[in-house]
């Protein structure tokens, strides 16, 4: 083989394992955020006082440790965002509640 694709074909295999652990641990630290603001909800009474947003903060980070578990990275961090805003919406209305 030559000596110029054989560098290519390496770069390349490096360049994607940094991708991959990049989304990594930033799915892992979107997970660890949505989870604390999810227990925060549950703590303040969400399940009762604003349950559609608990419901979807809920699933959403079900979804997301399933999707990371299943080394999907990159889906599992979008899935912690979006349980990440279902939280803080469900926060913010129980702020206005009491």
């Amino acid at each position: 083989m030559n000596s110029r694709i054989v560098k290519f074909l390496l770069f390349l295999v490096l360049f994607s394992l940094v991708l991959s652990g990049c989304h990594y641990f930033s799915a892992k630290k979107e997970i660890a955020n949505a989870d604390k603001l999810y227990s925060d909800m549950k703590g303040m009474g969400g399940e009762k006082l604003v349950p559609y947003q608990y419901c979807s903060a809920e699933k959403f980070l079900e979804i997301s440790r399933i999707e990371f578990d299943s080394n999907d990275f990159k889906t599992a961090e979008g899935f912690a965002k979006r349980s990440i805003s279902a939280s803080e919406a469900g926060l913010a209305e129980i702020q206005k509640k009491k």
